[in-house]
């Protein structure tokens, strides 16, 4: 088989996997709920008719209407306008925490599948240990320790993730490891790199990207949570835990303050979650021979 040929190939599984995803109800859905929410985190400077911090650019607590569609806050500043640049914070939680834990993760998932025998054991009772503690407790360990903030939050919900990761990941080379392309590369005299990067890491990279992709939500969710708690972001950030929390004294007055934000976490956890179901049927071998 030429060069071109073989460059081919996974550019044809690619578009496979793609069309897949895109054919099914779930796909198509999450792929235009993410679509959507990184075309409005794209543009969210000039979509806001406001600056997301301008105080007085309203009355405040002023109900939707037509000047301002998603009503002000007690401070009168514009929802939509905090709600698009909320936008830009999401991802960026939801990408930099799962960047995190994914690479860390993988890293002792490859450490731990090429090391058999008691340094396997090791490691992954050590991971085991990590792992009987919840993510939440994890997290809110470590914003305590860095102090409370958006990145120091971002931080926590990526190393709160790596133990799930790193099992995962760790299951997934055990399966490699036993295949018999996999044996035939240790008998050829294969060093430790060219195993990982050749043989295991190719093969193993569609269970963590389903995984990766299903994990942006559990991270915005957690992110969000920790705002909430007020161990987050900090005032005046228009991140969406936080408005939330600064909605809850005026619930009874104003509870579009809360319906907003909370529909667009909803939204979007809901978007990442449909595409990693379809991502996870498009990459299944079983579902695919359907």
């Amino acid at each position: 088989m030429s060069a071109t040929a073989e460059a081919a190939v996974p550019e044809r599984a690619a578009r496979s996997w793609a069309a897949r995803v895109l054919r099914s109800p779930a796909g198509a859905i999450g792929g235009g709920i993410i679509g959507i929410v990184v075309l409005l985190a794209a543009f969210a400077g000039r979509l806001a008719p406001y600056a997301p911090t301008r105080m007085g650019a309203g009355p405040p607590l002023l109900a939707p209407c037509f000047a301002y569609p998603l009503g002000t806050d007690e401070f009168g500043r514009d929802e939509l306008s905090r709600i698009l640049f909320g936008t830009r914070l999401t991802l960026m939680v939801g990408a930099v925490a799962v960047g995190i834990s994914l690479t860390v993760g993988l890293a002792v998932a490859l450490l731990a599948g090429l090391a058999p025998g008691w340094r396997e054991k090791a490691i992954m009772r050590l991971v085991d240990v990590l792992f009987s503690f919840t993510d939440t407790l994890i997290a809110l360990a470590c914003v305590t320790v860095l102090g409370a903030s958006l990145d120091n939050a971002v931080i926590a919900v990526g190393i709160a993730a790596i133990p799930f990761y790193a099992r995962t990941g760790h299951a997934a080379v055990i399966v490699e490891r036993s295949r018999p392309y996999y044996e035939a590369a240790e008998a050829a005299g294969a060093g430790p790199l060219r195993l990982a990067f050749r043989h295991l890491l190719p093969n193993i990279a569609p269970t963590m990207i389903v995984v990766a992709t299903l994990g942006v939500s559990t991270a915005i969710l957690s992110a969000a949570a920790l705002s909430f708690l007020g161990l987050g972001a900090e005032p005046p950030a228009s991140e969406w835990g936080l408005m939330l929390s600064g909605a809850r004294s005026y619930m009874d007055r104003a509870p579009w303050l809360m319906l907003v934000p909370g529909l667009a976490i909803a939204l979007t956890v809901l978007g990442f979650n449909l595409f990693g179901d379809a991502l996870r049927d498009a990459f299944d071998p079983r579902r695919s021979a359907r």
